[in-house]
Order: structure tokens, then sequence, then C-alpha cells
């Protein structure tokens, strides 16, 4: 956390400098507009690194620098609540407790400030900048999906997605888009979701929309090369009652977004513009909650093909996606991209009955179509394509704190067999994807760890220690080395006994695989690149932008 007075980091964050080293503390000049968009924030002044450097790390996190107005017994929550929606805070504002509100108020969240580390391969700090929260975004600081970073199909840019909301407002992850108001969701707020691109010169460009309403955005990705600028995303939708109303369905899953050329204060987002739809009953089953099936995470285009990933909640195939444009890759819900397929341009629609149409949406062939109901061990995070035939998929664990006294761990992570990193080959005798093997060593699952500052003991609201663990992987990002060996670098998924795990601190590791390789050597470790932090969540990984291999 930081150490700032609290007056002089939100002067710091409006020029979007804070959490960096102030050398010196100047008025930044106005950045020109790049490719038309807002005007955005040089990185540069006031602490003497004026760009990003090309081959280095981004990494998303967040501070919990919070005081939300919270008095525990006494406030009702979500924050203009009425009626049966509303309960009572359990604690304050306090780090960590804070987040043993969400026991009652399964809504609950703090937003707080989005900070971007620029570190070394390695890991060595090399800067820090927060992204403005006046005219910018914010994220909720226990949401465990957010803050995936990628780079742009150009390599020029960085995207990523937040709120439009200001600092230590409660519960804005889950609340209405104010163009796609759920009246039966319990968060009677709304509040724009946000695109966040960052270039080479450290210049920030925000582009709002209405999509995510009830739930968050995850992930960006801008195509900005073969004539294209559009913005594709991946996120979740609806926090109300089944069925959930048309606008709110429009704004879920995978959307295209054109990047505004108008400062926030000045764009009037309309309806969302879905780009994909899938429905289990592409596979056989019975159709589920609509707008659900839909549920992504993880983002990516390679070879001119959009991937996603679904690994959370009870509707749907927890499984990796692709977008067909062709029509023809998957009759039955299940294939492969067609050769020469472009990205989309065109959304699909809304029909009353069936949701979003036409499915144009598929099961990666190889990968699991059973249910999320009844599938237990399968939870897709990011996904990272070292060439056409190697992909490998970050697997998060299944969050289960069961914990042994005897073991001193946590016993579903420690025995999972998936989570972690796994590596899959295209098949060309089958023309599907086959698991190679899973890279686990070193992650130290379901073992408790120690974070200097963080309690220790049990936490009381729910018996079970503070202390967290590593569970599995969420977003990553990699490299192809010279030597024929590949580097990954993946943010950790945590259980433990705190109220919300999303608000564990947890780290950013690396593991070296030789790329050829199609069964494990045992050599192959993870190590700590970034290590946990108390009051900080470590989100996403990409390369800087301009960075190309």
């Amino acid at each position: 956390m930081s150490s700032k007075p609290r007056g002089l980091r939100r002067s710091l964050i409006a020029l979007g400098l804070a959490g960096a080293t102030v050398v010196a503390v100047a008025s930044p000049a106005l950045a020109q507009p790049v490719r038309g968009h807002d005007s955005g924030f040089d990185r540069g002044h006031g602490y003497g690194v004026t760009r990003l450097e090309p081959g280095n790390l981004l990494v998303s996190t967040s501070d919990y620098v919070g005081t939300p107005n919270i008095t525990a017994g006494q406030t009702q929550l979500p924050p203009n609540c009425t009626g049966s929606n509303c309960v009572t805070a359990t604690a304050d504002g306090s780090y960590p407790t804070v987040f043993n509100n969400v026991l009652s108020d399964s809504s609950f969240g703090v937003t707080s400030p989005i900070v971007l580390d620029e570190l070394s391969p390695s890991g060595r700090q090399l800067g820090s900048i927060t992204v403005p929260e006046v005219g910018g975004a914010v994220t909720s600081f226990s949401s465990k999906s957010e803050l995936a970073l990628n780079q742009s199909t150009s390599g020029k840019y960085v995207t990523f997605m937040g709120y439009a909301a200001p600092q230590d407002a409660v519960d804005v992850s889950n609340s209405n888009t104010p163009g796609a108001i759920d009246p039966t969701n319990p968060v009677p707020g709304s509040d724009y979701r946000v695109v966040v691109e960052l270039g080479a010169d450290g210049k920030f460009h925000f582009t709002e929309t209405n999509a995510y309403s009830g739930n968050n955005g995850r992930a960006a990705v801008l195509a900005d090369t073969k004539g294209l600028d559009e913005l594709y995303t991946a996120g979740n939708a609806g926090n109300g009652s089944n069925p959930q109303p048309e606008n709110v369905v429009l704004g879920a899953g995978a959307q295209l977004l054109s990047p505004s050329k108008l400062p926030e204060s000045k764009q009037t987002p309309g309806l969302p513009t879905p780009v994909g739809a899938f429905s289990v009953t592409q596979l056989g089953d019975k159709a589920d909650k609509i707008g659900k099936d839909t549920n992504f995470r993880g983002l990516t285009i390679s070879n001119n093909v959009l991937y996603f990933t679904k690994g959370s909640g009870s509707n749907g195939v927890n499984t990796v996606y692709f977008l067909d444009t062709t029509g023809t890759a998957c009759p039955n819900g299940v294939g492969v991209p067609a050769a020469g397929a472009k990205l989309p341009t065109a959304a699909v629609t809304y029909d009353a009955e069936n949701g979003l149409t036409p499915n144009n949406m598929c099961v990666l062939a190889g990968f699991p179509t059973t249910t999320a109901k009844s599938d237990t061990d399968f939870f897709p995070f990011g996904l990272w394509f070292a060439n056409k035939d190697t992909l490998y998929v970050a697997q998060e664990g299944d969050g289960s704190n069961t914990y042994s006294t005897t073991t001193n761990s946590y016993t579903d992570a420690a025995s999972s067999a998936t989570a972690g990193l796994q590596k899959y080959s295209f098949d060309n005798a089958t023309k599907s994807w086959k698991l190679d093997y899973t890279l686990q060593s070193g992650l130290k699952l379901g073992t408790p760890y120690t974070v200097a500052g963080y309690p220790k003991g049990d936490n009381a609201a729910t018996g079970l220690p503070w202390a967290p663990a590593t569970d599995g992987l969420r977003n990553i990002s990699g490299r192809v080395n010279a030597n024929g060996t590949v580097t990954i670098w993946g943010v950790t998924s945590t259980v433990s006994g705190s109220g919300d795990q999303g608000a564990d601190p947890n780290a950013l590791v690396s593991v070296t695989d030789r790329l050829s390789s199609t069964a494990a050597s045992g050599t192959e470790a993870f190590h700590a690149v970034k290590a946990p932090k108390y009051g900080t969540t470590v989100r996403g990984v990409s390369f800087t932008p301009g960075t190309r291999f």
C-alpha cells in the first residue's frame, strides 16, 4: 500500500504518476492526440522515464488504497439498496477484513487504482504508472478476472478494461451500465465499462461501453493491422433474475468496439455490439440461461482468429473457443479455424427466444465439451500460442479452500493434476489439439505462504487461515527464445480463508520450457518474478507496447 498522503496520491493519479518514484513534480504537457483518440497522459513527466521500452514486461496490478465509507453493523449494502436486497456490513473498510463483507453481500467490491509496472523479463522494477482515475479508469480490487493485458496485432499498443468510476466506490463490478439497466440487479448503481489503450509513448486512450452490465469486462485486444482499427473484448454480463433484459444479453461475452476519438466526458456509448455467440445446444445439450454460455475470461488473436476461454460459472462449457467467420469450421459446435479466416467486423443479433444468433463460436477441437455442471477439473484462463502448432493454456484451479491442519495445506489445490500451465500440440492427423503435459513444479500448489504485514492465524469470519496458497495460473504471456525454448510469465491464482480470495496477495511467476518437447523433462520449474505484497494484487502480464519478436 502507498505511504503517500491521500491528497497527494489523488493529485498524482490525476497526472498518471501515482505509484512512481517522483523525482520532480512538474506540470505535464498536454499530450497530442495519437491515432485520433482522446489525448492521453505523458508517462515520462515527473520521474525521468519518457517511454516504455520494447522488450520489457508490463504487469497490471492494483493497490488497496481505499477508505470506503463502511461502518460494521450499520452500513447497508449494496449502496443505495432497497428492501430485501439490503444486507448489513459485517466489517469496516480496513484491508483485508473489508472483504469479509462479500460473505453477506455477494456483489461486494471496492474500486481501486490500476497500476502498471514495467519490469525487465527477470523481474527488475524499471518504473510504474497509475492509470488516471478522472477521465480514465479504475478496477475492482477483489475482481480476480480483471485487467488482462494484450498487445495489439501491430504490437504498438497494450489494451485492458476497467470502469468509469471513482476510487473507493462499492460494488461497481456488479453495477449496471447506463445503457443496459436490469431492474432486478440488487446493485442499483450504473457505471460504464472502459477499454484502455496504452502506447509505447506512455499515452492512454479510453473507450467507454455499455457492455458487461451487471458484471465485468475481463480482456481487450486491438486489431490495428490489415486495415482494421477494431477492439475485441471478453467478459461476462448479468447480475439479476432470469430472463435477463435484452440489452444485458447484448453486452455479454465477445464484443466489438470502435476506438473512440473523444474524451470520456464527451462519449455517449450506444448499445453493446456482440460479435460472437455460443450455445450448448450446438453440442446437443439442453439450453442454458441465455447470455451465460459466453462467460469469457481469456482472449487472444492468433493467425487472424479470435480465441476465448471460459472457466467459471455453472452454465455453458469450461473450455477453449474460437470465433468462426467462415460458417464452415464447426457444423456441430467443435472444430478448428478454417484456412484464410478473417477477423469479424459484423455483429451478431438478438433473438428473444434463443438470445444471440447466429452461433458463430466453436469449441476448439481436442478441448472439453462437457458442461460446466458436470466438469470439475478444467478451469482455463489465459492462453498463448508459441506457434501455430503449440498452445499454452493457464489453468486456474477450482478455488476450493478445503484445508487440512494435518498437512497444513489446501487439499484440492495440493492434489490437482490439472492446475498450472498446460501445453498442447496440434495433431495434423486428427485435426485436433492434444495435451502434452502440465507444468506445476515450483508453484507449490496448496502450500500456504506468508506475506509481510498480512494477518496470521485464522480469519474469524471463515474459520480458515488468512495465509493464501497458489491454486494455479490466470493470465499469461510468452516469448520464443533463440535457443529453442520458450519462457512463459503467469499470474498466480490463490485459495485462502479470506472473505474473498480475489483480494489475496498473489505473484507473477515464470517458467522456461523446450518448445519442441511433447513430454516434460522434469527440470522445468516456476520461479517468482514479482513476489506477493501486502495490499497489492497482480492481474495481467504482457510485453510492453512496441515489442515485436
